[in-house]
């Protein structure tokens, strides 16, 4: 279990199966239902503004101090990527934030990483020097890839933990197909359906004893059971995804709600309130200990961790057998 960040040193506790983030922001308009295309869940306007003043906030300080969620779920993407034996000329590193996962590249991998992300500020947070491989700084809007990319150009594509927040996510796949090159790998993590289970549990069941109701202060998650048929469905082939939890304890619900603030994580949901009750949100913090505290007074949060593995098609790619090929019968074999 990652300990809260303010507490060295951090450990580790990792289940390898499979469990919205949330915090108070400004209000923003109701979608127009007139317009035509995917339905608008988010602000991308507003999540934009929040990523911003999280990077800018005491000189970037804060925002590195929140790296640790992000940090950790680069490292267990690299492991995956380096099982590929596969070099790259290029990867296109897709919501890169400051560069969690180029960061970690090495030239024998990989020579550059095209970071490309939404908020310029946190684009731009950290130097070139920090990383091992060439970077290129690209900004633009991940549900709009391929007005800054060109089609079949890119080698690879990875995206760590920025997906969670596109309206369309199944056009955002099919534009990280178009872009790849035949037989281009597509490598992502995002966060699943049960992130912070404890939080959105609590926040709810205080605002309906305290206010008679719920809102939207957690912001809806993609389940795991949907990602492959996703991927199938945008086009691409030899899929393989698997989930994982990352659990970070706390000394209590206010310092998971300041960092996911620090993190540029607020809810970004259109239509959510502009505040919640102090009352109510004491209630919460009261309940979150009651149900889900540690012995030592700490409290877990859960960050529900979908991996996936996509390529595109190509015909050089294996492929399964025709029916009725198999020269081995599975009566015998079982």
């Amino acid at each position: 279990m990652l300990s809260y960040a303010h507490f060295l040193p951090r450990t580790i506790r990792t289940q390898h199966h499979v469990r919205t983030l949330a915090a108070i922001s400004s209000n923003s308009p109701p979608p127009n239902l007139n317009t035509v295309g995917p339905y608008q869940v988010f602000d991308r306007n507003v999540k934009r503004m929040q990523r911003d003043r999280a990077a800018l906030r005491e000189g970037g300080a804060r925002s590195r101090i929140v790296d640790y969620v992000r940090a950790e779920v680069a490292e267990r993407m690299l492991d995956r990527f380096l099982d590929i034996k596969r070099n790259f000329d290029t990867v296109l590193d897709l919501g890169s934030g400051p560069g969690h996962f180029s960061k970690l590249l090495e030239t024998d991998k990989v020579q550059t990483s095209i970071m490309f992300d939404s908020s310029e500020a946190t684009l731009h947070r950290d130097s070139d020097s920090e990383f091992e491989v060439k970077v290129q700084r690209l900004h633009g809007d991940e549900e709009n890839l391929l007005q800054h990319i060109s089609p079949n150009s890119q080698e690879a594509v990875v995206s760590c933990l920025s997906l969670h927040w596109a309206n369309d996510l199944p056009g955002v796949l099919v534009q990280i197909k178009e872009s790849l090159k035949p037989d281009g790998l597509f490598l992502g993590a995002m966060f699943g359906g049960d992130t912070l289970f404890e939080l959105r549990t609590s926040l709810q069941l205080a605002e309906t004893e305290r206010e008679g109701g719920i809102s939207p202060h957690v912001s809806p998650m993609t389940d795991t059971r949907d990602i492959s048929n996703l991927l199938a469905r945008a086009g691409f082939t030899m899929l393989t995804v698997d989930i994982d939890e990352v659990k970070v304890a706390y000394p209590s619900m206010w310092e998971l709600m300041e960092d996911l603030q620090d993190m540029g994580e607020s809810n970004a949901v259109i239509g959510r309130r502009n505040m919640i009750h102090r009352d109510t949100l004491a209630a919460a913090s009261a309940i979150y200990k009651e149900m889900h505290g540690s012995e030592d007074g700490s409290v877990p949060a859960t960050f529900q961790i979908i991996y996936m593995i996509g390529w595109k098609p190509a015909p050089t790619q294996p492929k399964p057998l025709e029916r009725g090929t198999g020269k081995v019968n599975l009566k015998d074999v079982l």
